[in-house]
C-alpha cells in the first residue's frame, strides 16, 4: 500500500464549497483506503496499492469532475516526497522573517521547463522571491498576500501550468503528522 497526500485545487474557494466529509466520501468511492482531510482547503490523505500517481491524479480528476460538477486539479506527493518538500531550504535564513513575511508552496504536476522558470524569476522583486525545485515553486511574500501584485493566477500564467498553493507551515504539519515510512 502507498500513502499519498493530494493537493486539490478550487476546493472551498471562489464559491466552491465541499464538506470535508463529502470530500472524504468522494475518495472512498474510489477504493482508497485511510482516507483522511486535513484542514478545509483540499488537503486529502489516503492510502492506494497503485503506484503511479500521475494516473491516480487523472483518476481523482475526473471522479471528482463528475461528483462535484467542476474541475479539480489534483496534486499527489508521497509522505517522502512531501517530507523532502518540507525540509526544503529555498532561502537562506536572513531573508525570511517567519513574523512579517510568508513562505508559500506551489505544487505542479511537473517540474517547471527552464522557459519557464526565466519567467518566474522575471516576476522577482524586493517584496516577492521564487525557488523552483523539482515539481514545487517556493514564493517567499515579504508583505501581506493581498498586498503583494504576484497571485496565483498570474504564477501559473508564466509557468504554463496549473498549480495549487500551500503555507509552508500547513506543508510542514502534514509532514509531521504523515511522516515517511
Amino acid at each position: 500500500m502507498h500513502r499519498y497526500i493530494a493537493f486539490l485545487r478550487a476546493i472551498n474557494v471562489g464559491g466552491h464549497t465541499v464538506k470535508m466529509e463529502q470530500l472524504r466520501a468522494r475518495f472512498a468511492e474510489l477504493g482508497f483506503t485511510n482516507v483522511a482531510t486535513f484542514i478545509a482547503s483540499g488537503n486529502v490523505i489516503f492510502d492506494s496499492p497503485v503506484e503511479h500517481a500521475a494516473a491516480l491524479e487523472r483518476q481523482i480528476e475526473d471522479h471528482l469532475q463528475q461528483a462535484l460538477g467542476y474541475s479539480v486539479a489534483t496534486f499527489l506527493r508521497s509522505c517522502a516526497e512531501l517530507a523532502a518538500v518540507a525540509k526544503h531550504q529555498p532561502f537562506p535564513d536572513a531573508a525570511f522573517d517567519p513574523a512579517s513575511h510568508a513562505l508559500y508552496i506551489a505544487f505542479l504536476r511537473t517540474p517547471p521547463t527552464e522557459e519557464a522558470r526565466h519567467k518566474l524569476m522575471r516576476l522577482r522583486t524586493a517584496t516577492d522571491d521564487f525557488h523552483a525545485h523539482e515539481r514545487e515553486i517556493y514564493w517567499l511574500c515579504r508583505t501581506r498576500l493581498s498586498d503583494s501584485p504576484i497571485s496565483g493566477a498570474l504564477l501559473e500564467k508564466m509557468i504554463g501550468m496549473p498549480a495549487t498553493m500551500r503555507n509552508v507551515t500547513t506543508v510542514r504539519k502534514l509532514a509531521a503528522k504523515y511522516p515517511a515510512p
